[in-house]
């Protein structure tokens, strides 16, 4: 499952890396927009695949990690 922005901002901090098990609704990464912080959840349970926005400025709908 791909876990996508919400919201244009920077990806601030990352939180977990791949192989990580995760819960529903672990905190992934933060993404800085406006001077907020904000969490990004895991929607299900799973192992992190993919992170593909470690840093990096993104747009909604960007895809930031991928849960198997």
């Amino acid at each position: 499952m791909e876990v996508k922005a919400r919201m244009p901002g920077k990806v601030d901090e990352v939180k977990v890396k791949v192989g990580d098990a995760v819960e529903q609704n672990s905190v992934l990464m933060i993404v800085e927009a406006m001077k907020m912080k904000t969490p990004v959840g895991a929607p299900q349970a799973g192992t992190v695949k993919e992170i593909k926005a470690a840093g990096d400025r993104v747009s909604a709908g960007d895809v930031l990690a991928v849960i198997e």
